[in-house]
């Protein structure tokens, strides 16, 4: 479990996470929905510690994070920011290794080889794996950012707005894959994300912030709420009822 209790920070004395507390269950994809600048991205650096806190506590499975060694701390949780870009000259298969050298140190086992092979397959990259990254499109990069991720094999999977530079039909492959790592793996996912319709459909959880601030969290169906959406957003949001799943309609 994740466990952030009264987490502050600031930035040049103004307050983009101001008074944070909430519990990540294990087993379960927690989207993170909000306006641009609500905070949730720092939010996510300071759970994998890019970015220090100002004051509060974080934990994972009850060990603070500031007293976890760094090789140990890569070893459970893997996080991908938004700004991803990597200007060597790599091939799909070499940027996937790189989610190995927690364990690897450098020096591949098989069993380092096997996670790289099933992160590549998970993300459907077998036939492309030997291109350059400078030689794919947008999408195809993220899917192979998503793959390093997934490589590095921890228990904690923090993204960055992953579905940036995708189309829909990999947007939708890789929520499918996030809820299939969640669904047969035990993964616990936290998810920054705009598309909100995306949040309810694959979420577990969702935590709604404003401001730096939490306006609502729980389960999917308590937020994705015409009163806690138009608090959040400042607009009206209509949501239809589709297969169990509810669409919010804001065209």
């Amino acid at each position: 479990m994740v466990d952030l209790k009264n987490v502050f920070k600031s930035y040049n004395k103004k307050k983009v996470i101001d008074d944070v507390s909430l519990e990540i269950e294990k087993g379960t994809i927690t989207s993170f929905i909000g306006p641009n600048g609500a905070g949730k991205s720092t939010l996510i650096s300071m759970i994998s510690r890019l970015i220090a806190k100002d004051n509060g506590a974080i934990t994972i499975d009850g060990e603070d994070i500031l007293h976890t060694k760094n090789n140990e701390l890569a070893k459970k949780i893997s996080i991908l920011k938004q700004s991803n870009a990597i200007n060597l000259k790599l091939t799909i298969r070499e940027l996937v290794s790189f989610g190995r050298f927690p364990y690897s140190q450098g020096k591949l086992t098989k069993e380092d080889e096997a996670k790289i092979d099933e992160a590549i397959d998970y993300m459907e990259l077998r036939e492309m794996q030997d291109k350059y990254l400078d030689e794919l499109s947008g999408g195809q990069r993220q899917r192979a950012h998503i793959a390093m991720v997934i490589a590095q094999d921890t228990e904690y999977i923090l993204l960055d707005e992953p579905l940036n530079n995708l189309d829909m039909r990999h947007s939708v492959q890789i929520m499918k894959t996030l809820r299939k790592l969640v669904n047969e793996m035990g993964k616990t996912i936290l998810l920054v994300i705009h598309d909100i319709n995306f949040a309810s459909c694959y979420s577990d959880h969702i935590v709604a912030l404003k401001d730096g601030k939490i306006v609502k969290q729980g389960r999917t169906c308590d937020v994705i709420d015409k009163c806690v959406l138009k608090e959040i957003y400042d607009m009206d949001i209509d949501i239809k009822e589709i297969d169990d799943r509810r669409i919010c309609v804001y065209f």
